[in-house]
């Protein structure tokens, strides 16, 4: 388990834990980001952009360091 940021594009991973303020955490969960869930992250960096089942959305990097993932054993990154 390690915070979304660590994600690398390409990879899946399933959320685990979301940590923060209460508000937070529940307008993550609306978001479709909440324990259970699997992600994929599309695009690295300091504002990262994820598939979040049928939506991407992006996220700060402050914000997905307080999403805990397990990645997902078949998720490989995507080679330029």
């Amino acid at each position: 388990m390690f915070p979304l940021d660590c994600l690398r594009a390409g990879e899946s991973a399933d959320v685990i834990d979301v940590h923060g303020e209460a508000n937070w955490v529940c307008r993550m969960a609306e978001l479709g980001i909440r324990s259970g869930s699997r992600i994929q992250m599309l695009q690295e960096g300091t504002t990262c952009l994820l598939q979040v089942g049928g939506c991407k959305l992006c996220l700060r990097s402050d914000a997905s360091s307080q999403i805990m993932v397990a990645p997902v054993a078949n998720s490989h990154p995507v080679h330029s």
